[in-house]
């Protein structure tokens, strides 16, 4: 798969409207290809299924998966269209699935790394991502240089997990234990009402 299959990815959700923002090729490669590749190594240390959550256009799930061809990846998304144009994409990747979805309807406990990028903020991030990681597991956020940290930790030590790493925007988020009984919260409260 590799490079020849982003190319024509991205091609894709730059011809499609309202799966990015972004309209210079460039920037897109910039954003939601090399952004999202800087997880590779952090990925493909660790044992287990992934997913990607409010996958949207398929970044950083897509370019992982076209890099990481050995590893199961699943997308998750709650928009129909979203997961529609995810679905003709993955025809092409053997290693991916779509589900059409939200994160508090998911398993629990059931995959060894889960992804968020431009999900919500970070700590509510934490909050939908978390009890989807199976303890020993992690969850990586995308986070701008001024999100809050400690809320994140904060966030993350509620959800029996602690903040293990800052690679540079990329938080490292390690389940330590079972997901705490009530959680995941119903849809939407994390948004509302954040555990930080």
């Amino acid at each position: 798969m590799g490079i020849p299959f982003l190319e024509r990815w991205l091609e894709d959700v730059l011809a499609t409207p309202g799966l990015t923002s972004i309209a210079d090729r460039d920037e897109a490669r910039r954003m939601l290809v090399d952004d999202a590749l800087r997880a590779v190594p952090v990925v493909r240390r660790l044992p287990g299924e992934v997913l990607d959550v409010g996958s949207g256009g398929g970044s950083p799930g897509i370019p992982l998966a076209a890099m990481l061809p050995e590893r199961r990846f699943t997308l998750l998304e709650a928009q129909r269209r979203k997961a529609e144009f995810l679905a003709r994409v993955a025809e092409g990747l053997p290693n991916v699935e779509v589900v059409r979805g939200r994160a508090e309807e998911q398993p629990l406990d059931a995959w060894g790394v889960v992804l968020a990028k431009a999900l919500a903020k970070p700590p509510v991030a934490a909050e939908l991502t978390l009890p989807l990681v199976q303890p020993g597991g992690i969850a990586i956020l995308w986070a701008s240089p001024t999100a809050e940290r400690a809320k994140v930790a904060h966030a993350a030590t509620t959800l029996s997990a602690e903040l293990e790493e800052d690679r540079d925007g990329l938080l490292i988020l390690r389940k330590v234990g079972p997901t705490p009984p009530g959680f995941p919260r119903r849809p939407g409260l994390a948004k509302k009402r954040p555990l930080a």
